[in-house]
């Protein structure tokens, strides 16, 4: 069975554990680095990551990206948006369809 897990400031994250998914709360981009590469060898279908800790770590992100598995979102921290997870989701739809619907 596959796993959902969430890597963040601990502010941000922790109420992702009540909804039953595995949080990694972290400090620094070196400890989420760290730990995204270990659960993504383990059984998790799904990693969302706090868009500030995600803009600081892009290059290991990117090497997921061809995978299969997991699925790695940004997700807005408790300092709001930075627009990167909105961004993405534009450009695999430019990608997979060939023009910006979302203006």
């Amino acid at each position: 069975m596959y796993k959902v897990g969430v890597i963040g400031d601990k502010d941000s994250i922790l109420g992702f554990k009540i909804l039953g998914l595995s949080v990694f709360p972290v400090t620094s981009p070196e400890e989420a680095a760290k730990i995204l590469n270990k659960i993504a060898k383990e059984e998790y279908a799904v990693i969302y990551i706090t868009e500030n800790i995600a803009a600081q770590i892009r290059e290991t992100i990117n090497a997921y990206k061809s995978s299969r598995f997991p699925a790695i979102i940004p997700i807005p921290g408790n300092e709001g948006s930075l627009g990167i997870g909105m961004e993405e989701i534009k450009e695999s739809m430019i990608k997979a369809i060939g023009t910006d619907i979302l203006g």
